[in-house]
């Protein structure tokens, strides 16, 4: 019988940190992290697969569309 090795509970890197006081925050100048919640079409990934909480998908949101607006992130999938 082939063994199939189960990625769906490895550990991933999470994007939303949190500050001393233990509020979420999501750093939009780290482009590499914000690459990975987006799909290969530049779509934001849903919170279920993310593993998020809403606060903290609103963030990773915000995060991405001011990478986007100051040029360090694609809108489109042209340059992705």
């Amino acid at each position: 019988m082939p063994t199939h090795s189960n990625n769906r509970h490895s550990r991933r890197t999470k994007v939303v940190r949190e500050d001393i006081k233990g509020n979420p925050w999501v750093d939009y100048k780290d482009v590499d992290d914000l690459r990975r919640v987006l799909t290969p079409n530049g779509k934001i990934y849903s919170r279920k697969r993310l593993g998020t909480s809403a606060v903290e998908q609103r963030r990773v949101s915000q995060a991405i569309k001011r990478a986007r607006f100051l040029g360090l992130l694609p809108y489109t999938s042209g340059t992705l």
